[in-house]
């Protein structure tokens, strides 16, 4: 987060003429399990935008017996989250077998590979403090509330792809490419992802 990755998505789907998908895979999901959306069905792996910044800063609710035992009976011994990365799973998988498209996150480069299906990942980051100076002025924050922010994301997003894939979220050694968004610019970033890719046709 805070590295301009949605945004080289985004701009790279456009030139390829590719679908982008993110916070949809999750919708989807969603949908899928007939799930109510309340406030404890928040995608952990997703980032905020202006209007969820609050759930972001506030402490996760806690959940009482019952609760978990509702889940546990809706989703066949799976707590939520369990099957909503499942099921989510499936769906990337199944897409990818009918087009080609850019997915941000969910685990997709361990899941693809899982599944022997062709693709290319990338890890897009920059520097902590330009991070933190983009957050600020895209979230309207000062500096410490982005930071606190920031390290909050971090360890989430870390903790979630750990848990679900045994690997170290960030590590150049699981990645095709990583790329300093700060180094080259989101227009850059495009084009150097581009010319990869028309490298590797049948990916």
């Amino acid at each position: 987060y805070g590295c301009g990755g949605n945004e080289i998505g985004f701009m790279l789907a456009d030139k390829l003429k590719i679908n982008y998908y993110d916070a949809e895979i999750f919708s989807a999901v969603l949908k899928r399990l007939q799930a109510e959306q309340d406030e404890r069905i928040k995608d952990s792996s997703a980032y905020p935008d202006k209007a969820n910044l609050e759930v972001a800063f506030a402490a996760p609710k806690r959940m009482t017996l019952r609760d978990h035992a509702r889940q546990f009976s809706r989703y066949h011994g799976l707590s939520k989250r369990d099957a909503v990365f499942f099921n989510q799973s499936d769906l990337i998988c199944d897409m990818a077998k009918h087009e080609d498209f850019i997915v941000m996150g969910r685990c997709a480069d361990v899941v693809l590979t899982n599944h022997h299906i062709p693709h290319i990942s990338i890890f897009i980051t920059a520097s902590f403090d330009q991070r933190v100076r983009r957050m600020m002025e895209i979230n309207s924050l000062n500096y410490k509330q982005a930071e606190h922010l920031l390290k909050k994301l971090d360890k989430r997003h870390e903790r979630y792809y750990h848990a679900y894939t045994g690997k170290k979220w960030g590590d150049a050694v699981n990645y095709d490419l990583c790329i300093d968004s700060a180094s080259y610019g989101i227009e850059e970033s495009v084009e150097l992802i581009e010319r990869m890719i028309n490298k590797y046709p049948n990916s």
